[in-house]
């Protein structure tokens, strides 16, 4: 029977894969607890920052995963 090489690449060789997995984790932290927060103000600080209550509504309804 003939022998076959199979080359492997180890996980150095793709740089960049941790980083953009901690990226894109710490992102998806950063807007869940954005739109948490933002669905608890009241009206008057959502007038502040120029938001309406179903604007805001509408984005703190959003799932973390969407821009």
């Amino acid at each position: 029977m003939p022998r076959t090489h199979i080359q492997t690449l180890p996980l150095r060789a793709r740089p960049g894969v941790v980083a953009r997995l901690v990226t894109a984790v710490t992102t998806f932290a950063d807007r869940r607890r954005d739109r948490q927060r933002l669905g608890q103000l009241d009206t008057h600080l959502l007038r502040d920052i120029g938001l309406d209550v179903q604007d805001a509504r509408r984005e703190s309804d959003k799932p973390f995963w969407q821009p």
